[in-house]
Order: C-alpha cells, then sequence, then structure tokens
C-alpha cells in the first residue's frame, strides 16, 4: 500500500488541482493508496475544502490541526496515522510535481533503496532569498550528517515505512529524515524531480526558517554522534579547558618568578580561573547529561541500536516454547551456553537440537 502525506496550511486554491493531479497519478499505479491531508491550523477555507473530498473519496484522510504547529509536526501526524508500506511527502502549494510518484517508486524498487530524495535541480523560486540560503544549508547539513544530498529542503521523498519506525519528529527536523535513517542502515539515493513555481497563494517560508534549520542541526549533530554518549563531548571540552588552564597557570607562575609581575596585575590570573571552573561545569554537565540519557533509554524501553535481521539461534523454535524474540527461554539458555538443561526442561529442549541447521530471519 502506498500513502501520500500531504501538509496544507492556507493552500485552498491549490487544494482542488492537487487532488485532480494525484488521483490521476496514483490510479494509473494499480496498488492500494491513501492520500492523508493534514490541515495545518489553515484559516482560509481549507478544511472545508478537504472536508468535501473525504466525503466524495474513501481514500482521503483529513487530519485537522487546532492550531498552527508547523510542516515538521504535520508530517509526524500525517506518518502515524498512515497504513502504507510505503510513505511520500510532499507539497501542498502544486511545486511539487505528483508525476515525480512514479519514479521515485520505480528508483526505490530497482536499487532496493529504503530512501528516494527528491532533488529540485531546476529549482523555480527567487535565487537570493530562497536558493542561495538553501545551497548553503544543504552543503552545511551535508557535511555535518556525513550523507550527501543536493536538496534537503525538498518535501517530496519517499520512504520504506519500516526505516520510519524509529523517527520522532520536532522543530524543523523533517528534512533530516534521510540523514536519521542512513545512521539506522538505510539506503538512500536522489533523483532529480521536475520543480514549478507557485500559481496561487504566497509561500510560507522565509529567511528566518535557514536559521532555525541551523539550530536545529546543532542537535543533528549531537544527536548522530553523542546521543548515547554525551559525556564524551562534554568531557573533552572539559578536559581542554583544563589543560588551557594548567598552561596558563604556568604562564603566570613564570611571570610571576621570572618577570616579576604581580599576580593581581596579571589578567592571565582571571583567565586561569576562568578555564578551570569552565572545565569543572563541562564535566558536571557531561555526568548530567549521561544520567539524563540512561534515564531516557531505560525508562521507554529505548535500545541504542537498530537490528535490520537475526539469522539461526533457533528464533522459530523459540516462539513456538512460548517466548518472544529477544527472549532466551531457560532450556534454550542452556543450550546456547552447551551446557544442559534441569530434568524438567529437557523433553521440552530436545526439538530445538537441529534447530542450528536452518535460519530464521526477522525484521
Amino acid at each position: 500500500m502506498l500513502s501520500i502525506v500531504v501538509p496544507i496550511f492556507n493552500e485552498v486554491e491549490n487544494i482542488p488541482e492537487l487532488h485532480e493531479e494525484l488521483q490521476g497519478v496514483l490510479v494509473k499505479l494499480e496498488r492500494p493508496y491513501e492520500i492523508i491531508y493534514v490541515d495545518d491550523g489553515s484559516k482560509d477555507g481549507s478544511h472545508a475544502l478537504l472536508k468535501r473530498l473525504t466525503d466524495v473519496h474513501t481514500e482521503v484522510v483529513v487530519i485537522q490541526f487546532r492550531r498552527n504547529f508547523g510542516q515538521t509536526a504535520a508530517l509526524a501526524a500525517g506518518l502515524e496515522a498512515s497504513r502504507g508500506d510505503v510513505v511520500i511527502f510532499m507539497d501542498g502549494d502544486l511545486q511539487n510535481d505528483p508525476a515525480e510518484i512514479p519514479k521515485l517508486l520505480q528508483t526505490m524498487d530497482e536499487g532496493d533503496f529504503d530512501v528516494v530524495s527528491g532533488w529540485r535541480k531546476n529549482r523555480q523560486d527567487a535565487e537570493i532569498s530562497r536558493k542561495l540560503p538553501s545551497r548553503m544549508a544543504n552543503w552545511l547539513i551535508s557535511k555535518v550528517s556525513g550523507v550527501q544530498l543536493h536538496d534537503y529542503g525538498c518535501t517530496l521523498k519517499a520512504y520504506r515505512r519500516d526505516v520510519l519506525k524509529n523517527v520522532k519528529l520536532y522543530g524543523e527536523m523533517h528534512r533530516f529524515i534521510p540523514a536519521y535513517a542512513h545512521w539506522a542502515g538505510a539506503t538512500v539515493t536522489e533523483l532529480p524531480v521536475n520543480h514549478r513555481a507557485r500559481k496561487y497563494g504566497k509561500s510560507k517560508y522565509g529567511i528566518n526558517r535557514t536559521i532555525k534549520v541551523l539550530l536545529d542541526l546543532l542537535t543533528l549533530k549531537f544527536l548522530s554522534s553523542y546521543s548515547t554518549k554525551p559525556i564524551q563531548l562534554f568531557g573533552g571540552l572539559g578536559a581542554g579547558c583544563f589543560v588551557l588552564g594548567f598552561l596558563s597557570t604556568l604562564l603566570l607562575l613564570y611571570s610571576r618568578f621570572f618577570e616579576d609581575v604581580r599576580i593581581n596585575r596579571n589578567p592571565v590570573a582571571l583567565i586561569s580561573v576562568f578555564l578551570f571552573l569552565a572545565g569543572l561545569l563541562f564535566i558536571t554537565q557531561g555526568l548530567l547529561a549521561e544520567l539524563v540519557t540512561r534515564t531516557y533509554f531505560e525508562s521507554q524501553g529505548k535500545s541504542t541500536y537498530v537490528i535490520r535481521s537475526i539469522l539461526g539461534r533457533g528464533l522459530g523454535g523459540r516462539r513456538r516454547l512460548g517466548t518472544s524474540a529477544g527472549v532466551t527461554s531457560r532450556s534454550t539458555r542452556y543450550l546456547r551456553v552447551g551446557g544442559h538443561p534441569p530434568r524438567a526442561s529437557r523433553e521440552r529442549a530436545r526439538p530445538l537440537a537441529g534447530v542450528g541447521s536452518g535460519a530464521h530471519q526477522v525484521t
């Protein structure tokens, strides 16, 4: 099944044409589909128009927010409500061309990719206010994330559902989903797509959005490199401050005993004290971050890793014994370490003896 998620914010003029184009493309694919419109607090009658679509088309789902929460929240709500094996995000302003959807799916199937990201190679937007800041942001995001894409800001992207199940979206983080997916082991590619000039209404984006993206990029870097080991970041900064403080102290002592410069007249003294205090604060912050991180993962039962598959080890037999994948039964535990199960468990354990010749995959 295919799920199309479209955030809508004051796009009443674009909705009829957008839906007509979507329907025309999706019907030709000859596969089950749903279109999820997320009304992000529109005030121009968009919701009334979307409501009429649900009365006519059973494949249309409309989610209405009580107020404007932003594009990331709208995409997150649409993703949570979707049921498709493949989820496609796209804008509701007609600048993303629905005719590109079959190309995204074809690229995904032919290359066995998990994520296909649209690239607005010939972008139809203002050069200074839109395209130039976008180029700078895309270059910076690619450097920080390690995932080289020309156009992180293009909403038109296709995802396999399993790479999105552990993704939680906040702030302006929707544009970083390919990076999150890549870190979880997903294969990501890029496909040039048609981009059209806006016909109706006005853009909801401005230069302030670029600033928000740059701030979220700091969060992206922290989550990618230090989310499970924050002490390495803060501890490293603290150690650096201690080293600089120690060197400043040596310079201070040299000035006092060899150049006869009094400490109370030497600004290096203040710098030394500041560096030692900064080092202490950084290390303390790192320890607190470690406690918060461990509480976060353990209290919610979250893992610090992502498993693609598990082969062998008798998972099929273990499930027949009433245990779940990832939980080792008492008798199975004895067999794995080469020991012997208790007498009462031997009869149940025997069927597992030949399970090593088969392979079971759990995704």
